[in-house]
C-alpha cells in the first residue's frame, strides 16, 4: 500500500502494537538517544517505534526507530517482506525484447511495465504549507543532540534535495545537518554523494550559491528513497513511485526553486554558498564510533513550513544493530536483482549488520570456472557505492549466507592465507576511521569457495560429512517418540 504520509504509518504501526507512545517528559538532549538506543537493541516485541509526546521544552511530538526491525521495515515498504520488492523488480527485469514469439510475454508483463513508473504528480496546496514561519527560527524543533562529544544537535533524518544546475535534474539524499544557529546548519554531504556532485557542479560553473530543501517527516517510502545508493541521474521520487506504486505529491518551495513532497511535517527552505565552509562534527556515526570534525558547506535556512501540528522525525546511529541498518538491509534486498542482472553467478548476498553495510559483504556464487570469486569481488568493488566495501567474503551456491556461523566456518576451515586472499586499494567511506589515509585504503577480498586443482590445489578436497537421507528419514519419524527436547525433528 501507499501511505498518504508519516501519519498513516504511525497509525499502521500502531494497529499493528509495533509503536509505544512514550509520555513521561523526556529530554532531547542525550536522552532521547538512551531511550531509542535501549529500544533498538532489545529482542522480539520490546523493539518498537517511539513517539516521545512530551519532550522537554518543545510542543511537538517525536518520532525514532520507526524502521527498526524488519518487520516495520517491510510495513514501511508496504509489502510482506523485503525480498518481495527484490522479486517484483525480477519481474519487470524479465521483459523481453518485443517480437512476435515473445509477444504473450509482452502482454502479459505490461501491466508491471505501467506499474514501474509512476511519475510525481505536481500540487498547488499541501499539508507542509499550512503553516509559513514568518521568521526563521531552527531553536523551535527538537533537534537531538545524540552522543556526548557530537559538535552540536543534528537533524538526523531529513531528505536534502538539490537540482544539478546543467541538467536540472532533481536529486534527493540524507545528509545529516548540524545546527550552528537559529539560522544555519552544515551540510553533511560525502565527496562520493550526488549532492556533493551537484555542489560542485555549481561552483564551476561559477555560481555563488545553490538552493537547498529539506523535508523532515515524509512518507517512509520517501524517506527510504533517499537513503538508496541510485545512479545520479535516476530520480529519487520517480523510484519512490514505483516502490509505492502511486505517484508522489509534490509541492513548489515557497522562497526556492525546487519541489518537496506535499505531505513532509516540515520544510526547511534554503540555499548553500559555494565559497563558505564551516567546521563540522565530531558526530557518533553509524560506524559505532564517532566521525571526525571536518569542514563541510553550510547551509542557509531562509523559510520553514510545516504542518499545523508537525511531528519531527529523527533517527540515532551508533554500534549496530539501530535503525539504520533495516534501512540499508532493504538496499541489499532490493538491489539485488539488479546486481543478479549484471553478475548472473550470484546467488545470494548479506551485508551482515555487524559491518555497517559497506564494511562486509558476503556472497555466494554458483562457481564455474577457475578464478571467478577473484571476478566477482572486483566487479562488485567497481559497481557503485559497492566501492566502499571493505571486505567481500565469497562462498559456494549452496551455502547460506544469511548464516554467520556457516559463513564462518567455511572461512575458517576453507582458506589457505596464501593463496585465497585478495588485498587490493581504492576508495573507502568518508566515515571510515581504520585507513591510514581518509577516503582511500586496502580491501580484502576472501575466496572461501572449494579451490578447484586448476586453481592450484593439487591434493584432495574432502566431503563434507552428512547423515545419509535415508537415516534421516528413519529418524525424523522416530524423534516424537523418543522424549528429547528441542527441534531436533525433521528439517
Amino acid at each position: 500500500m501507499a501511505y498518504k504520509d508519516l501519519r498513516e504509518f504511525i497509525a499502521a504501526l500502531e494497529a499493528r502494537g509495533w509503536l509505544r507512545r512514550i509520555v513521561e517528559p523526556v529530554d532531547c538532549y542525550l536522552e532521547i538517544t538512551e531511550i531509542t538506543d535501549r529500544v533498538s537493541k532489545l529482542e522480539g516485541d520490546g523493539n518498537k517505534a517511539l513517539l516521545f509526546e512530551h519532550v522537554k521544552g518543545y510542543d511537538m511530538p517525536v518520532l525514532m526507530n520507526a524502521f527498526g526491525s524488519y518487520e516495520r521495515m517491510a510495513l514501511a515498504l508496504g509489502v510482506e517482506k523485503l525480498d518481495d520488492v527484490g522479486d517484483e523488480i525480477r519481474e519487470i527485469l524479465r521483459l523481453p525484447y518485443i517480437s512476435l514469439a515473445h509477444k504473450m510475454d509482452v502482454v502479459s508483463l505490461l501491466p508491471l511495465a505501467k506499474k514501474a513508473i509512476n511519475f510525481p504528480k505536481y500540487v498547488k496546496k499541501a499539508p507542509c504549507q499550512e503553516v509559513v514561519e514568518e521568521t526563521v527560527d531552527l531553536d523551535k524543533l527538537p533537534i537531538l543532540t545524540c552522543w556526548p562529544q557530537d559538535g552540536g544537535p543534528f537533524i538526523t533524518l531529513p531528505l536534502v534535495f538539490t537540482k544539478n544546475p546543467t541538467t536540472g535534474k532533481r536529486n534527493v539524499g540524507m545528509y545529516r545537518l548540524q545546527k550552528y544557529d537559529k539560522q544555519t546548519t552544515g551540510m553533511h554531504w560525502h565527496i562520493h554523494k550526488n549532492g556533493a556532485d551537484n555542489f560542485r557542479d555549481m561552483k564551476a560553473a561559477g555560481g555563488e550559491k545553490i538552493e537547498a530543501a529539506v523535508a523532515i517527516g515524509a512518507d517512509p517510502v520517501l524517506t527510504y528513497a533517499a537513503t538508496a545508493p541510485l545512479p545520479r541521474d535516476i530520480d529519487e521520487m520517480v523510484f519512490a513511485g514505483f516502490l509505492r506504486h502511486k505517484s508522489v505529491e509534490m509541492v513548489k518551495c515557497k522562497t526556492v526553486d525546487l519541489e518537496v513532497p506535499a505531505g513532509a511535517e516540515i520544510v526547511l527552505e534554503g540555499y548553500v554558498r559555494t565559497d563558505e565552509m564551516r567546521r563540522e562534527g565530531p558526530f557518533g556515526d553509524h560506524t559505532g564510533y564517532y566521525s571526525l570534525a571536518d569542514d563541510y558547506p553550510v547551509f542557509h535556512v531562509t523559510c520553514i513550513t510545516h504542518r499545523k501540528d508537525p511531528i519531527y522525525a529523527a533517527t540515532i546511529v551508533g554500534k549496530p544493530p539501530m535503525e539504520d541498518c533495516y534501512l540499508a538491509k532493504a538496499t541489499e534486498r532490493i538491489f539485488l536483482p539488479l546486481m543478479q542482472q549484471m553478475l548472473p553467478e550470484i546467488v545470494d548476498i548479506n551485508m551482515p549488520l555487524e559491518g555497517v553495510f559497506h564494511d562486509c559483504c558476503v556472497v555466494a556464487i554458483d562457481k564455474r570456472y577457475p578464478m571467478q570469486a577473484r571476478k566477482v569481488m572486483h566487479a562488485l568493488w567497481g559497481m557503485g557505492q559497492m566501492m566502499n566495501v571493505k571486505m567481500i567474503i565469497v562462498v559456494d551456491k549452496h551455502v547460506n549466507v544469511q548464516d554467520m556461523k556457516e559463513v564462518w566456518w567455511r572461512v575458517f576451515n576453507n582458506i589457505d592465507a596464501k593463496h585465497d586472499l585478495e588485498i587490493v586499494e581504492g576508495p573507502l567511506d568518508v566515515l571510515d576511521h581504520s585507513s591510514p589515509l581518509a577516503k582511500w585504503g586496502a580491501k580484502l577480498g576472501i575466496d572461501a569457495t572449494k579451490t578447484w586443482p586448476e586453481e592450484g590445489h593439487t591434493r584432495p578436497w574432502p566431503d563434507e560429512i552428512t547423515m545419509t537421507d535415508e537415516v534421516r528419514a528413519r529418524v525424523d519419524a522416530l524423534w516424537p517418540r523418543l522424549g528429547l527436547e528441542g527441534e531436533g525433528g525433521a528439517k
